[in-house]
């Protein structure tokens, strides 16, 4: 296979998806090959709306938390009235339950308090009128006082009796007034458990506002990928667009199974790229996979691809800005920080 060749097969993985592979030279210092990749993040959409704004265009630097899209919130903010107004609604219910109980409060207690005078005081008369009966009786016996007399003495005693049984029945009626209260307490509980559950939905609606308004990683990046445009409708899960933290690059490379042993996590390196030939800059393996495979199909030469191999990601040290996710280059090791093994 000609050189020629070896270049196309590199631009049609590179569109593919930016696969890279692991080559070895027959001569010289050993190296790995990759391409410069970085983590690009989706941005998705949480919720149902159409799209007003997509500020950022595709290559545009984007602030930390930046906004990248901004949703139609009319319906989310319609419903947070609805349930705002049933929340205000639920504060003044509580507001006239609680001043009703504590009138029927106070007005129960005084009532109570004045039935007990009231019997008390018919209790008094009563053993009044009994004391009262009783000697006009003993002188009826001796004869010093008149049969007429003592009829009126036992029709007062009966009166005071009935008085005592009146007063009875009305502190009991005001004592069963106290069940009201306890109703009216009840109901009070219960409209607290409404606000407390229509706060709690409240807060919710009021979370979901804010996804209503996309905002990027709380760093800054560059929008790669427009995914969707203003007017379109967004569903939960809708792509927007996708962002790559342009200090956060890597080149992925595949290692022999021979040879993972010494391409260990933390190894330094030195990274050469066909762009910047004779010029390397630092690196460091970041990521190690820990389940050989077998090396991707589209590789230099048939002895690689019958081998297993290692992925591996190797972290850009350093000018990590200049350089530009796709481009192709070597990875070197380092034998204890000073030059190639």
């Amino acid at each position: 296979m000609n050189r020629r060749a070896v270049l196309a097969i590199v631009a049609l993985v590179l569109a593919a998806g930016g696969a890279v592979w692991f080559a070895r030279r027959p001569r010289g210092p050993a190296y790995y090959t990759g391409f410069v990749e970085g983590e690009e993040r989706v941005l998705r959409s949480e919720v149902t709306g159409r799209v007003l704004e997509v500020p950022y265009a595709e290559g545009a630097a984007v602030p930390a938390d930046g906004i990248v899209a901004r949703l139609d919130e009319q319906d989310i903010q319609a419903r947070l009235a609805s349930k705002q107004h049933e929340l205000n609604v639920l504060d003044a219910d509580i507001r006239t339950q609680e001043e009703r109980i504590t009138l029927t409060q106070t007005t129960w207690q005084r009532d109570v308090s004045a039935r007990r005078a009231e019997l008390e005081q018919a209790e008094a008369g009563s053993r009044l009128a009994e004391r009262t009966y009783t000697r006009e009786e003993a002188l009826v016996r001796t004869g010093i006082s008149p049969a007429q007399t003592l009829d009126d003495r036992r029709a007062a005693r009966d009166q005071a009796r009935s008085g005592v049984e009146r007063a009875r029945e009305m502190l009991a009626r005001s004592e069963a007034e106290q069940r009201t209260i306890t109703l009216a307490q009840q109901e009070l509980a219960s409209l607290h458990a409404k606000r407390e559950l229509t706060t709690a939905q409240l807060g919710e609606l009021r979370v979901t506002e804010t996804k209503y308004t996309i905002r990027a990683p709380a760093t800054p990046t560059v929008v790669q990928t427009q995914f969707i445009w203003p007017g379109e409708l967004a569903q939960p899960g809708a792509a927007i667009v996708s962002v790559l933290d342009p200090t956060d690059k890597y080149v992925q490379v595949y290692v022999p199974v021979p040879e993972v042993g010494s391409f260990h996590v933390g190894r330094r390196v030195e990274i050469e790229l066909d762009s910047r030939p004779g010029q390397r800059v630092p690196g460091e393996v970041e990521f190690v996979a820990d389940k050989a495979t077998f090396t991707p199909e589209k590789i230099e030469t048939r002895s690689d691809r019958l081998g297993q191999v290692y992925r591996a990601k190797v972290r850009v040290l350093r000018d990590v800005e200049r350089l530009q996710p796709g481009t192709e280059g070597n990875v070197y090791l380092l034998r204890d920080g000073t030059g190639p093994p």
